[in-house]
Order: structure tokens, then sequence, then C-alpha cells
């Protein structure tokens, strides 16, 4: 098993979690869904999201087939508008690799992480183990602890075509 800050910090806690290997490549979240065998819907993406006016940027958790509501999440945050930073951007802002960017792996950054409220309906859920390759399956309520999340109906889902992976 791969061992990370982010298995680490799970074993410390005394948190079940099961990690997954997979190519250790940028791949989308349906993707990922069919080379572990799952529903799309038990995988979670982590999407950055910045704010118009600067601030610290907000991780925004949703399932696989779905995208950012950028509407409902700024609603939600009390922000006016909110906007998707390229892909360069967000590996900045973070220091993940996409594909690799998981709240678990930010938490002493001090992002806040808002969790799309489908999650409530899994026991766990599969998100990214902060690192391209790796792939965690933890409970939801583990990881609403661990991060702080914020739950809301922030996602949509993706038409064709449009995937925020």
């Amino acid at each position: 098993m791969v061992t990370n800050n982010v298995t680490r910090l799970l074993t410390a806690k005394k948190i079940p979690f099961e990690a997954f290997e997979l190519p250790n490549q940028k791949i989308s979240g349906m993707e990922t869904a069919r080379l572990l065998g799952v529903d799309p819907q038990w995988i979670y993406k982590t999407i950055v999201v910045t704010r118009e006016k600067g601030g610290k940027p907000i991780l925004a958790v949703i399932p696989a087939p779905h995208q950012v509501d950028l509407k409902a999440l700024a609603a939600f945050i009390g922000e006016k508008k909110l906007k998707l930073p390229t892909q360069r951007e967000a590996e900045q802002l973070t220091g993940l690799q996409a594909g690799g960017i998981s709240p678990l792996a930010l938490l002493q950054r001090g992002f806040l992480v808002v969790l799309d409220e489908a999650a409530l309906q899994h026991e766990k859920i599969h998100i990214s183990g902060g690192q391209r390759g790796l792939n965690i399956r933890l409970p939801v309520k583990a990881l609403i602890e661990l991060t702080r999340a914020r739950t809301a109906p922030i996602s949509t889902p993706v038409s064709e075509g449009t995937d925020q992976d």
C-alpha cells in the first residue's frame, strides 16, 4: 500500500479506510469509477474554486458525474461570484497536482471545504488520496469531521462533454 501524509493521518486518527492504487496520471472521476468497478456516484472529486475578490480558495467536493454549481456554492458561502481557476492555477494554489488534490492533504492550509450533500446518502465515499494514483475510501462522517466540511447542494449533473475533472 502507498503511504503518504493522508494515509498516515487516517491511521493516526484510527479512521478505517481502504487505499486503492491507480495509474499514476490524471484520470477523470468517471474513469476512476470504471477502474475500481464502483458506482460513479461513490467517487468524489475535489474542485478548487476561487473567490472573485481574492482570499482563500474553496474546495468543492462533488460526485464524479457532476459539475460545481458556482451560483449555488456562492450563495451558500455568502459570496457574490466565484470562478474556476485553470488547472495550472489550481495546482499552484494547492501545491498538489490535478488528479491528486484532496481536502485531506490540505488540512493545514485552512481552505473552506464544502461537500455536496449527496454524500450524506452514502456511508462511505472515495476521494483522492493526495497524490495522483491514490484513491481513498472512507466514511463520510470521518471526512466531514476531519475537514470541518460544510454540506450543501453545490453540484449539478454533467452534460456530455463538460466534465470539470
